[in-house]
């Protein structure tokens, strides 16, 4: 039981390491890729500093300790020799021969002798020797140490002085030493911190530099998602991005070709119906010329049949324009029309009643070079949209946009739910509000021809909220020609 609770114990561990670990990934992970860069060179250049400072801090203090230790000992020597020879007389002051030695800046002289201590300085005396030290050189074997006098960092050589009982000691302050040091140390962790800063910023240039090209790669991508098909990605000399390149432009001439291919099934498709919906609606146009002649369930059968095939015809008329626009078949036969009376006769030829016009003074007379046939399709397809899905039309309006000019029909709703603002102009989508709104006719791919006529023009298409419940589907045309980006982007 013990060896299973040890293994227990164990694999817990084991799994909060790795929890811990993969915690760590993930955090990682989040930041962006030239985030990541960034940090990696500024750790690389902290790293890197931080390494090359220590190793010359720590070279620098050893030269300039050894270089200090070695002058002190040289005085210390001479200084002992002096002192022997002054000791051999009986007469010699031995005070007044202390403060006579030739001494480094910093340093102080004691001579011990017969037990007596004498000084240059009140401030060192016997008590201010390691007693260790003080054994170890009056018992005839010199010594050096390091220690802490009153704070302040000191040296001491110990020479014994054999031939007249004497044992001489050299202490020497540290402070001039230690505050080099600090000085040092300072200057090179500020140099680490700008080395760390510089290999931050380098980094940062140097992802910004690598990273480009991904930049272009997305803009090309996006440039494509937005259905100009033919961009291509050019990747000049550069051999590390050729193949990039090439993948790129490989996989754009799959999807276009897919594209094509299905959007040329959808218009032979269409093509193929229209002869046998042909025969049908002539077939049906004779039934229907015998209509009162039929029983009472056969009229109905008669009435729903015609219904459907009218709802089938304009499927396969609309599907032929949107395969006609899918394979760039698609021509706008531009006029220069005055866009309030387009409106206004658009909206009367979908049947939109009594609904209002308003056109805003500011773009009251402007004039826009547009397709006539697909601008009134595309408000007969708005108006048709608002009496099917939202009780009718409520009023159209003409307003100005920087640089463009906005159409908007405002029905009764209810409003379009947030998540479905841009579904609904998908093809075939309907959603949920399909069912709510009471059965209708509608084929699904009114508001997706809207959208591919309207970007035609350069234009955009969207819903909003009106407030009270509407809706407002706004048409947003440009009011001069857009600079279009070319087919190919250089990386």
């Amino acid at each position: 039981m013990r060896g299973y609770r040890l293994r227990v114990e164990s694999d817990g561990r084991r799994r909060r390491v790795e929890q811990s670990a993969e915690k760590e990934r993930r955090r990682w992970s989040r930041l962006g890729l030239r985030a990541r860069v960034t940090v990696t060179f500024g750790l690389g250049a902290l790293a890197l500093s931080a390494t090359m400072a220590g190793l010359t801090y720590f070279t620098a203090r050893q030269f300039i300790l050894h270089e200090r230790e070695t002058a002190i000992l040289r005085q210390s020597y001479v200084n002992a020799s002096l002192a022997r020879s002054s000791l051999r007389s009986p007469t010699q002051n031995i005070t007044q021969l202390l403060e006579n030695l030739d001494t480094l800046p910093g340093s102080l002289s004691v001579l011990e002798k017969q037990g007596q201590w004498y000084a240059d300085s009140p401030s060192v005396g016997e008590n201010a020797i390691p007693s260790g030290l003080r054994s170890l050189v009056i018992s005839g074997t010199p010594a050096i140490q390091h220690f802490v006098l009153n704070g302040s960092p000191q040296l001491v050589v110990g020479l014994p002085v054999p031939s007249v009982g004497a044992a001489y000691f050299e202490v020497f302050s540290l402070d001039e030493l230690a505050r080099t040091l600090r000085i040092l140390a300072l200057a090179l962790a500020g140099a680490a911190l700008v080395t760390t800063a510089a290999g931050a910023v380098i980094g940062r240039w140097a992802s910004g530099r690598a990273l480009r090209p991904l930049d272009e790669v997305s803009r090309a991508a996006e440039t494509i998602a937005g259905g100009r098909l033919h961009v291509r990605l050019v990747a000049a000399d550069d051999p590390d991005l050729s193949a990039l390149a090439a993948s790129f432009n490989r996989m754009a001439d799959a999807l276009l070709e897919r594209i094509e291919r299905e959007a040329r099934f959808t218009s032979d498709v269409s093509h193929e119906l229209r002869s046998p919906l042909t025969t049908l609606a002539t077939s049906l146009g004779v039934l229907e010329s015998h209509r009162d002649d039929l029983p009472v369930r056969s009229r109905a059968a008669v009435d729903l049949l015609t219904g459907e095939m009218r709802r089938f015809q304009r499927m396969v008329e609309e599907l032929l324009e949107i395969s006609r626009v899918d394979t760039g078949s698609a021509e706008l036969l531009l006029d220069e029309v005055e866009v309030g009376e387009l409106v206004r006769r658009a909206a009367d030829a979908a049947g939109a009643g009594s609904a209002p016009v308003d056109v805003d003074p500011a773009v009251a007379g402007l004039r826009l070079r547009v397709d006539k046939r697909r601008i009134e399709r595309v408000v007969a397809n708005l108006v048709e949209n608002a009496v099917l899905y939202a009780g009718g039309v409520c009023r159209l309006t003409v307003e100005p946009a920087p640089g463009a000019v906005r159409l908007v029909v405002v029905d009764y709703g209810p409003g379009v739910a947030a998540g479905e603002r841009e579904r609904i102009f998908e093809r075939f989508y309907r959603g949920e509000t399909s069912g709510r709104r009471g059965a209708t006719d509608g084929t699904g791919l009114g508001l997706s021809l809207v959208t591919e006529h309207v970007r035609l023009h350069g234009g955009r298409v969207w819903v909003e909220s009106g407030g009270g419940g509407v809706n407002r589907f706004v048409v947003e045309l440009p009011t001069d020609d857009a600079n279009q980006p070319g087919d190919k982007v250089e990386l």
